[in-house]
């Protein structure tokens, strides 16, 4: 059994699957206010599933990028849960989990804001690029770069920004992951303690211009 959330995103979302079986999903759109959603959407999830917590084996949990509070609040529950019941805990990027339905290549581009986008490309499935935070000019020229040939998704918020760019692309907006993608890609997973995966630095600073701690 494993438990999977997001809340990197616009979205406060979790799915409980056993093996390929979906036994319940929920994605809540929302900008804010995972911290508060977010334990009673999953008891909710699990009760209609049927199970105790108990039987949980591992949980899955998206590490970004995304927002800062919204990344923080998932890990933070995720690795309490995975403490209180001894299962392990599998960091999952949210870029992978836009791209992870979907076939040939694939980019998931997020858009970051402040004149950035966060995009990476797959093929099949399988990462072509690291994640990057990247100005919508030098995203297009990665883009131009890895596109190929072939059949071509964008997938994300940002999808839209670089449609110009590959004209014949197939444009999927989305702004969050399915949890469900989350969880098939944490079953597979080496249970790894999982990080936050930034790609910039937080807007948000510690008394004295300190940064926020990793």
């Amino acid at each position: 059994m494993l438990l999977a959330i997001d809340t990197c995103l616009g979205a406060c979302s979790a799915a409980v699957l056993d093996g390929g079986r979906v036994l319940a999903s929920r994605a809540e759109p929302m900008a804010r206010g995972h911290q508060e959603r977010l334990a009673p959407l999953v008891a909710e999830l699990m009760a209609e599933a049927g199970l105790e917590f108990s039987r949980l084996e591992r949980v899955g949990v998206t590490v970004g990028p995304g927002s800062f509070t919204g990344l923080r609040v998932g890990l933070a529950f995720a690795k309490g849960l995975g403490a209180a019941l001894s299962i392990p805990v599998i960091g999952v990027g949210v870029l992978e989990a836009l791209a992870q339905p979907l076939t040939r290549t694939v980019f998931a581009v997020l858009d970051a804001k402040r004149d950035q986008l966060y995009l990476q490309a797959f093929v099949d499935g399988v990462a072509v690029s690291a994640p990057d935070a990247l100005p919508p000019g030098t995203a297009a020229a990665r883009l131009a770069e890895l596109a190929g040939a072939g059949e071509v998704t964008l997938v994300g918020s940002g999808a839209a920004l670089l449609a110009d760019i590959l004209p014949a692309a197939h444009v999927v907006i989305a702004d969050h992951a399915d949890p469900v993608a989350v969880a098939k890609i944490a079953a597979l997973r080496p249970p790894v303690p999982p990080r936050p995966l930034y790609l910039r630095a937080p807007d948000a600073k510690l008394p004295g211009g300190r940064d926020l701690p990793a």
